[in-house]
């Protein structure tokens, strides 16, 4: 998976949005379940662009709510 960035995901629609996050979780799970190793670079990766996708929704929440 290539690295996506926050200009990157702020593009996206909301529903492009969900379904990636989606898919991170599930790949997360699957990565954790490979890695016999703690620290896995894939593993950190993954939980960066989840939490971008999770900024992102949280900084649109409080701009709606305003």
């Amino acid at each position: 998976m290539a690295k996506l960035k926050f200009k990157d995901i702020k593009n996206m629609t909301e529903e492009e949005r969900e379904k990636l996050l989606e898919d991170l979780r599930l790949d997360l799970v699957k990565a954790k379940a490979e890695s016999k190793k703690a620290g896995s670079s894939k593993i950190k990766e993954i939980k960066k662009t989840i939490a971008r996708l999770l900024t992102l929704k949280n900084l649109t929440l409080k701009n709606t709510k305003k």
